[in-house]
């Protein structure tokens, strides 16, 4: 059994945001750091050195198996340092 599977969502955004999914699953397997939200979903969080240090943010609905990769995003957000 996989560990991770994509929602339709995340699969769409695979291919509108054409984010490469090494990204994705090197923020999770190697976050800069995390954070839980409302106690249902874990953000993953890590600058990505290829796309200028930008801060890649993955949703994961981790209470499910396999863990359901929600949604990613480049996180206008934070800056970094």
């Amino acid at each position: 059994m996989k560990e991770f599977e994509f929602t339709k969502h995340a699969e769409d955004m695979l291919q509108e945001r054409e984010i490469p999914e090494r990204w994705i699953f090197d923020c999770i397997n190697n976050p800069d750091r995390t954070e839980w939200e409302n106690n249902e979903t874990i953000h993953y969080i890590k600058a990505i050195n290829e796309f200028g240090n930008r801060f890649l943010r993955v949703v994961v609905n981790p209470l499910v198996m396999p863990k359901r990769i929600i949604t990613f995003f480049f996180d206008k957000r934070l800056k970094a340092k």
